[in-house]
């Protein structure tokens, strides 16, 4: 439906204003500005800061330089997860701009992946790809397709290109007939928490279509009160769906180009 190829490119055109500034005890000279860029929520931290290791690493000690890592708040950012789910997950109430700090020292090994090249990143994009269509459809679909379309995919998310992109992911989303996803592919993410991850059917074994609702009572029913009243906010792309929206039509709308639903549970006071 129109309307709903609509929702897709309103997703896709999401942007978050970011401030990035060098670590004062790095500097090797004079501190340097810091940079700002609109980036995509949907992108990879790897992905887009090109332009922000250039301006900075010109100002370490190049004896001292070690990978490029972003810290928030006094935590590493794991640059493995989608941009918007980040700043869901931990700056949900930031005042925009999105302060970053930048690192060159340090590494920390203990937290954080290391991510040599984007080369690195494009492949835990497809690993995560695959592992969702295994979930909906048993691989088939994401096995029937050309080497070229697995690249078209990157290469459409890495140049923020809607349509070169969903020329290729509507193959992953579309449903014949009675069939549909055998499994939701989704993640939920709480503060300082590994994310959650389950088998989650979109229809019911007596036939109903579940819903949001269904699928967080299942999975993360701390977050409701004695009363039934919701204590937590749950954020998908900055926004709060509905929790009567059907599940498998969130799967097909509301995935990040990974196809994984990423799900984040935040306090309530961060407002909408």
């Amino acid at each position: 439906m129109a309307e709903d190829r609509e929702i897709l490119r309103e997703i896709w055109e999401g942007k978050i204003p970011v401030c990035f500034t060098l670590a004062s005890e790095e500097v090797h000279s004079e501190q340097p500005d810091p940079i700002y860029l609109l980036v995509s929520r949907l992108s990879y931290f790897p992905v887009v800061t090109d332009k922000v290791y250039r301006h900075f690493s010109r100002c370490i000690d190049q004896e001292k330089l070690d990978e490029m890592w972003l810290e928030y708040e006094g935590l590493p950012i794991k640059w493995h997860y989608p941009i918007g789910l980040l700043f869901d997950l931990l700056a949900g109430d930031e005042v925009l701009p999105w302060s970053i700090t930048v690192h060159f020292q340090n590494f920390p090994r203990d937290e954080l992946l290391h991510c040599p090249n984007k080369e690195a990143v494009e492949s835990l994009y497809m690993s995560t790809l695959k592992e969702a269509d295994a979930l909906k459809h048993r691989s088939q679909i994401v096995n029937s397709m050309q080497r070229k379309d697995h690249k078209q995919l990157w290469i459409g998310l890495q140049n923020d290109n809607f349509d070169q992109f969903w020329a290729v992911n509507r193959k992953l989303m579309e449903m014949g007939g009675d069939d549909m996803f055998r499994h939701i592919p989704f993640r939920i993410y709480q503060s300082e928490k590994p994310y959650l991850q389950k088998l989650f059917r979109p229809v019911s074994e007596e036939g109903y279509t579940q819903n949001l609702e269904q699928l967080l009572k299942m999975f993360v029913p701390h977050i409701w009160g004695k009363n039934g009243e919701l204590l937590k906010r749950v954020l998908i792309h900055g926004v709060d769906p509905p929790l009567n929206t059907s599940i498998l039509w969130l799967s097909e709308h509301f995935s990040y180009p990974d196809n994984f639903l990423h799900i984040c549970i935040v306090p309530m006071d961060i407002p909408s």
